[in-house]
């Protein structure tokens, strides 16, 4: 018979660790170490074996074929002793002290040596110390050795954070090309371009005589074009700029600006392109979505690309409008499901509370409305029997609406929109069919009077303006008699001047009621309906490119939402 045989595996438990406390041991008393590292006046023994089983450097320095590989002592130029010695330690240990004062200088000895985990464990620990006094420092220190997640984490800090970051004394002892990149982003969270240029004069003033020749070169960074008139005048009279040329130059580019409003679409450049957080912020409110019904306001803000619920409204509306009157949010009209609304509820997004307004005269929903020169206009709409021509206007002073003259056509789901000092109403249904047809108020003669006609019929129409033009966005043409809708993607801008309508690039997707606003420099398509889903895409049109780009989504798919802009 044959014998028995029975292998088995013993796996000795903490192998690793006790050998490595081992050799941790041979280093304390300098036994066996085979190579000596010289960093400034210190000397420092190691085991090859260890260094190259930890740092990739080491690794490469002792198997391949270089002089190193085999000298016994190697000389460490540019490193700091002691953060050597801890990270010669750590190849021991796996232990490492982070604090505040050593941090730096391990962080680039560790980069140096290759120890991924060490550099990854001083960027996290420098990310908790970001602070708006040492955040410059932190990135342009993570610029330097290549560290791009911190580098990345600190940049994002120091621009949401800006306010505070200019305050402080490592933004005045920055060098000029730094400044000009930090001028040059879009990315910082400030109130307005006044804040930007008085940031810049606070640098410049702190070193005069050095700073003054970089002045011009810097000044072309701000966004002059977007100060208000009277900042500009002021600034023409300063010293700082009075002598000097290139400046002059700039600020009378910006004086142009604002004194020929006809010619701005030639006069874009960046200096007119407004930074991300000046703009305000985009609301959209309400609209049907899949529960019939939503009540929830969300904001956009283009800096972080992102929407947030912020609020959520009294009761259902359906069809119903929203203008801003001193940075409040009128809701007006409507319908709750069952019955058309006439009730008005206005809401501060400073201290997010609702108020009652005093109503319209007539029940109103699929209304337009707008606020032209003060006043705000509550335009056509369904009051659940018939279409209507009525247009109304709330009096802020008097806290009153008042009838005003009527449009030449009833429409409701109407598009309206202020530009030049007239209100136009655009499109909409007339109980018939979808209109083509275009006209326009002047609250100083109290007349409507029609424009040229749309290239295509649009009920739920999106419109807005930009730089003296109107644009008329989605929309949808169905005959009464027909409940199939040809839902639409196309877009046209009217120009007052000519009177022309002309087409533009599409959006990607056809969208009935569609909320659509001016943010900034470009135009917003948020939400609507495709035939088949309530949508949550949101896309921008750039006006000077003629190109439409996806944005970050809504967070509820909404049809019919009332969008707009409120400056925070």
């Amino acid at each position: 018979m044959e014998a028995c045989t029975s292998d088995e595996f013993f796996q000795a438990l903490n192998h690793a660790e006790q050998t490595f406390k081992k050799m941790e041991n041979y280093l304390r008393h300098k036994q066996l170490c085979d190579v000596v590292l010289v960093a400034g006046d210190r000397r420092i023994p190691a085991h090859r074996l260890v260094l190259s089983s930890v740092s990739d450097y080491f690794a490469a320095m002792f198997t391949n074929d270089v002089r190193e590989a085999r000298q016994e002592e190697i000389k460490m130029e540019g490193v700091e002793p002691n953060a050597l010695w801890a990270l010669v330690q750590y190849a021991y240990t796996g232990r490492l002290e982070l604090k505040e004062d050593n941090i730096e200088c391990l962080l680039s000895t560790a980069c140096l040596l290759q120890l991924s985990q060490v550099v990854e464990a001083c960027c996290k620990f420098l990310m908790k110390q970001l602070h708006p006094s040492n955040c410059l420092g932190i990135r342009s220190f993570a610029d330097a050795q290549g560290c791009t997640d911190l580098h990345k984490v600190a940049h994002n800090f120091t621009m949401e954070n800006f306010m505070e970051v200019i305050r402080n004394q490592e933004f005045l002892l920055l060098p000029a090309a730094e400044i000009a990149k930090l001028l040059a982003s879009d990315d910082m969270n400030i109130p307005n371009e006044e804040t930007i240029l008085n940031a810049l004069l606070t640098w410049v003033r702190h070193d005069l005589e050095q700073r003054r020749k970089e002045l011009s070169k810097l000044l072309a960074y701000i966004r002059l074009p977007l100060l208000a008139p009277q900042f500009l005048a002021d600034m023409e009279n300063n010293a700082l700029f009075k002598d000097d040329i290139e400046c002059q130059k700039l600020i009378m580019e910006a004086m142009k600006y604002h004194l020929l409003p006809e010619r701005r679409p030639m006069l874009q450049s960046p200096r007119t392109k407004p930074r991300k957080s000046t703009v305000g912020v985009l609301f959209a409110v309400g609209g049907m979505d899949a529960t019939k019904g939503a009540t929830s306001i969300e904001k956009y803000e283009l800096r972080t690309n992102m929407w947030t619920p912020v609020a959520n409204m009294n009761g259902r509306r359906l069809q119903f409008g929203v203008a801003v009157l001193d940075d409040k949010l009128y809701v007006v009209g409507g319908r709750d499901g069952l019955k058309t609304l006439n009730t008005v509820e206005c809401y501060n997004p400073k201290t997010k509370t609702w108020n009652v307004m005093p109503p319209m005269s007539t029940h109103r929903h699929g209304l337009g409305v707008a606020v032209l020169e003060g006043p705000m206009y509550a335009v056509g709409g369904h009051d659940g029997w018939s279409y209507l021509n009525t247009v109304e206007r709330w009096d802020p002073q008097a806290r009153q609406w008042n009838f005003v003259a009527s449009m030449s056509t009833p429409r409701s789901t109407v598009g309206v929109a202020v530009l030049n000092g007239k209100l136009y109403a655009v499109g909409g249904r007339d109980g018939s069919s979808c209109l083509k047809s275009v006209e326009c108020f002047d609250p100083h003669t109290n007349k409507w009077t029609l424009c040229a006609q749309m290239s295509k019929r649009r009920g739920g129409v999106g419109v807005t303006t930009w730089n003296g033009f109107l644009y008329a966005i989605g929309g949808h043409d169905a005959p009464a008699s027909n409940l199939t809708s040809r839902l639409s993607d196309c877009v046209e801008r009217y120009d007052p001047k000519t009177d022309v309508w002309t087409a533009v690039a599409s959006m990607s997707i056809s969208r009935d009621a569609v909320g659509v606003c001016l943010l900034g420099d470009k135009l917003y398509a948020v939400g609507g309906y495709d035939g088949q889903t309530y949508l949550n895409t949101v896309e921008s049109y750039d006006p000077q490119t003629n190109e439409w780009t996806q944005v970050a989504p809504l967070c509820l798919g909404r049809a019919g939402a009332c969008v707009v802009t409120v400056k925070l």
